[in-house]
């Protein structure tokens, strides 16, 4: 017993003795990173920063890529001038600038290389290479510069910059560090992870002066960098640019979608502005400047400004009354009894003479019969009960609630309810007479430029609709994330479609579009509408799909400040649509009326002169440049509600 004991007793310390070797030969001989840690003065470990992924149209041309450039690398501990002012001279920087850059990498580590001077060019890496030798403490990591072929899509596709404090310190992983870019608006925001690409690294042997002397071990540890996914678009590069033409001296929103996929073909915040001006070493100077002018240049209008939709939401209100039946398509209305006026036209003895002419007083009765249900009695029963079947079929349009575009920032608009009306007014004490502006699109709704291009998709397609998305493939053509292919329905039959699109056509051939705006050879079913404004002119807007019986294109123009929408958006849309379809423009005359028209509001500057001063008595108004874009579109649904309409435009 006592010999089977000393046997076991023995046997355990051999297998301890045996661990410990066979764990010592493993860190000794097979695992290289005590080695390297033990060589940290020889072996330095450089992180590769892989390129972003570029973004295409869906042509395959650039519309975003990366320009080599090189950042300047600071390690505070290590780094000796002896001649400030020539070092200063060299980068082309002043003295305060050296002090805060140094003050600032101090305060991430002393001993660990942080960012000094971000984005030289070739030339100037190559000017002060060997020059740099001389300061010991400043190495050069291989960077890259967003770059844009075109000025165009500054909102939509965003911009990248320093990633800051809060961004770094809330991250999921250990990602991210001091220094490094990230997308922080637009399409850039939105599909960060795969553009990104993954981080490689590299193990370099270096002398005592740090001089890079070879790779460690041939390379043998390290690993690539791999480059972000590039991303195709549905943009149309060149309609893209035709559109930004069109809305120069203009406010407003420009957004076209393919019906059948839900692509965006082009997406126009105006004014815009050159989205290079962000993507330089100066974006701190250059962002100060764009978000101090009065005309707002980084709010994105497509998804983000909040309109009423005027005479274009009569066309969902025709469609719903259709659906539940409380009227056909040959129902007719007189004007009598309605408190909306109209404008001199033929009368509207059906549903699409109605839509041609955009008959205020047709629509009133309209929406009177479908909150009712066709029983015309004033009760709060009926109102309450009729606004909530209203509500729910107004929803399924994409109305009161976010489309999920892939943009961040999407605004939702709002769609009123009976809670809505019960909270300003109490339960139980409203009924028609409070909610009846909403039966011409003005009152308490509001929807976004995007929703109303989804609005003329969804007639395009006669009731359904793709959630509108800029980017269509991921890493290939025509591989979008799952989302952007689920098909949505409106619930209203394809027949009624059928009903209003005759008026949409004559509303563009004979109706409220105006004569010239006409395109020859192309069949366009449009809607024009314009939205009150209580600050100033009304808002022009004009949906429309092209061609008619076999859609291609739909899309939304909205002018603000420039009255009909026959007149100021509609010429807009169709240049847009020709341009799109025939890749040509033919009536020269239409375009040379659009280019030369001029809505841009005059805004009040503070001071005058070269001394900017807070604003006195000589303050004068000016309009900032046509490149600046304008001041953040006022939520109108602030109005009180019910307020009556005198009259909504076409």
């Amino acid at each position: 017993m006592l010999e089977n004991r000393r046997f076991i007793i023995i046997g355990f310390f051999i297998f301890v003795g045996f661990a410990y070797l066979s764990r010592l030969f493993y860190l000794q001989v097979l695992d290289e990173s005590y080695t390297i840690e033990a060589s940290s003065n020889s072996i330095k470990r450089v992180v590769e920063i892989p390129f972003r992924g570029q973004i295409y149209d869906r042509y395959g041309n650039l519309i975003v890529y990366n320009t080599p450039v090189y950042d300047l690398m600071v390690t505070p501990y290590k780094a000796k001038v002896q001649d400030t002012l020539t070092f200063c001279n060299l980068l082309g920087i002043e003295r305060r600038e050296f002090d805060s850059l140094m003050t600032a990498a101090r305060t991430y580590s002393r001993v660990k290389p942080s960012l000094f001077l971000r984005q030289l060019s070739k030339e100037d890496f190559a000017r002060i290479q060997d020059i740099m030798v001389d300061y010991p403490g400043f190495e050069f990591a291989k960077s890259s510069l967003r770059t844009y072929t075109a000025p165009v899509l500054a909102n939509t596709m965003g911009y990248v910059s320093e990633i800051t404090k809060g961004q770094i310190e809330k991250q999921e992983g250990e990602y991210y560090r001091q220094g490094d870019y990230i997308g922080q608006s637009g399409v850039e925001k939105f599909y960060e992870e795969q553009l990104r690409g993954k981080r490689g690294i590299r193990f370099v042997m270096q002398n005592v002066n740090g001089v890079a002397k070879g790779s460690w071990k041939d390379g043998e540890l390290d690993t690539m960098a791999i480059a972000g996914q590039n991303l195709y678009t549905g943009i149309d590069l060149m309609v893209q640019q035709y559109a930004d033409s069109l809305m120069k001296n203009k406010v407003g929103s420009v957004v076209a979608i393919e019906p059948k996929t839900g692509q965006i073909i082009t997406m126009v915040s105006a004014p815009t502005y050159d989205p290079n001006i962000l993507a330089t070493r100066h974006f701190s100077k250059n962002y100060s400047v764009l978000a101090k002018n009065p005309y707002k240049p980084l709010f994105n209008r497509p998804v983000m400004a909040s309109y009423r939709p005027g005479s274009t939401f009569k066309l969902i209100q025709a469609l719903v009354a259709l659906q539940e039946g409380v009227i056909t398509p040959n129902s007719g209305f007189s004007h009598a009894g309605s408190p909306v006026k109209c404008h001199g036209h033929p009368a509207t003895s059906n549903v699409a003479m109605g839509v041609r002419y955009s008959c205020n007083p047709y629509f009133y009765h309209v929406f009177k019969r479908l909150i009712y249900n066709n029983e015309i009695t004033n009760t709060f029963t009926a109102s309450a009960k009729g606004v909530t079947d209203w509500n729910n079929h107004v929803s399924k349009f994409g109305i009161g609630e976010r489309l999920g575009i892939d943009l961040p920032s999407e605004y939702k608009g709002n769609l009123p309810d009976q809670k809505y009306y019960d909270k300003i007014y109490g339960e139980s004490r409203w009924k028609f007479s409070n909610i009846y502006s909403l039966s011409i699109g003005e009152g308490e709704i509001l929807i976004t430029p995007l929703k109303m291009a989804n609005v003329a998709a969804i007639i395009a397609n006669r009731g359904y609709y793709y959630t509108p998305h800029v980017v269509s493939g991921i890493g290939q053509k025509n591989s979008p994330l799952p989302e952007y292919t689920v098909r949505h329905e409106t619930g209203i039959d394809p027949k009624h479609f059928e009903t209003i699109i005759p008026g949409m056509i004559g509303a563009v051939e004979g109706g409220t579009v105006m004569g010239l705006a006409r395109i020859d050879s192309i069949q366009i079913a449009g809607k024009t509408g314009t939205s009150q404004n209580k600050k100033g002119k009304d808002h022009s807007i004009f949906i429309a799909f092209a061609p008619a019986y076999n859609p291609k294109i739909a899309i939304a123009v909205f002018v603000e400040n420039a009255g009909f929408g026959g007149v100021a958006a509609a010429p807009i849309a169709n240049l847009i649509i020709e341009r799109y379809i025939k890749r040509k423009t033919k009536n020269k005359v239409l375009e040379n009326y659009v280019l030369t028209r001029d809505y841009m509001p005059n805004v009040v500057l503070p001071g005058s002169g070269p001394k900017a001063e807070p604003a006195k008595k000589d303050t004068v108004k000016k309009k900032p440049p046509v490149t600046a874009p304008i001041a953040t579109t006022k939520k109108n649904g602030a109005d009180k509600p019910g307020v009556a309409v005198a009259s909504s435009g076409n």
